[in-house]
């Protein structure tokens, strides 16, 4: 008897690509998968939908848009698997994905989390992340973003981060670091969850044979996705990246924060860069609220400065 096998699905107004991505879950090679679709308080059917077509996944219909961390911290409380994965509801898994990433976990032990291999929906041969890195002056970014698929990611190996869009977790590592920060509201939150993982001892699996295709920013993006950028961006580091390496690396981390800074002000006449800006100045005001998180996620560490320092990207 295999584990049972969870999927949660945030959806907020992306009727037109369940087909696709609901579909594809069905014709999953594993056999006891859960799927959980949770609705942001839709508006363009969704919700019936899903009912009709696809009446064997459960649907939690929320009264209101709690944006893409809270949606996923309600299916992940209600799922039941011992593995727990958050997809992007503008994705198409290959049959084999969920088997393949089951099989991964298995393999490593020392895993909490395993990350697919992000292709490109429209360009099939291309990247859109290879497991997610984290720099040392505190950017996180996508592995292999834009890159042709030629190879050079088929090897499995560890990495920091995996992207939200097709993360899976162990649920028993969720008991003990906790679900996502739901004040992100919707981006970087997958990097944050990662954070607390590496922080608490756990790895992450870059597992090639799981591949997931995906419409890029189909969902979410423009101005919503630079405001968070930017105010998610100060918390991600303030939160999480250990004193010593604060210390260590201070003027790079400040000159990135500056130069972003500056470019959003060089740029105001974009909407995106006023976004950017409000953002930025949001999370420098809110540093409190930030900081009271991080003495409980820095007291729970169980790993070395050195170790943390070791798994981070120059620049």
């Amino acid at each position: 008897m295999t584990d049972r096998f969870s999927v949660v699905i945030p959806n907020w107004n992306g009727k037109r690509f369940l087909p696709t991505c609901l579909g594809a879950l069905r014709d999953q090679t594993l056999a006891d998968i859960e799927v959980i679709l949770v609705d942001n308080a839709s508006s363009d059917g969704s919700q019936d939908f899903v009912r009709s077509g696809y009446p064997e996944m459960h649907l939690i219909e929320l009264e209101e848009n709690r944006g893409f961390t809270g949606a996923c911290n309600v299916g992940m409380e209600a799922a039941t698997g011992t593995y727990i994965a958050l997809l992007n509801n503008d994705t198409e898994v290959q049959p084999d994905w969920a088997e393949q990433v089951v099989a991964a976990f298995e393999d490593h032990p020392d895993a909490g989390i395993v990350a697919s291999k992000m292709l490109l929906f429209e360009q099939r041969d291309r990247f859109h992340t290879a497991g997610d890195f984290f720099t040392i002056d505190g950017r996180a970014g996508n592995r292999g973003a834009w890159e042709w698929d030629t190879g050079q990611y088929d090897r499995g190996e560890y990495v920091f981060s995996a992207c939200g869009g097709s993360a899976v977790y162990r649920k028993s590592m969720l008991a003990e670091i906790g679900t996502l920060d739901a004040d992100y509201f919707f981006l970087l939150e997958d990097v944050d969850l990662a954070w607390r993982a590496q922080l608490g001892g756990y790895k992450v699996w870059y597992e090639p044979r799981a591949t997931v295709f995906h419409h890029l920013s189909a969902t979410g993006g423009g101005v919503t996705a630079s405001y968070h950028d930017g105010r998610n961006g100060i918390w991600l580091i303030v939160k999480n990246m250990p004193a010593s390496l604060l210390r260590k690396y201070a003027r790079r981390i400040l000159a990135r924060q500056l130069l972003l800074l500056w470019g959003s002000v060089k740029s105001w006449r974009g909407r995106e860069a006023r976004a950017r800006l409000r953002g930025m100045i949001t999370g420098a005001l809110s540093i409190r609220g930030a900081l009271a998180k991080r003495k409980r996620i820095q007291a729970a560490k169980r790993v070395t400065d050195d170790y943390i320092d070791s798994i981070l990207t120059p620049v």
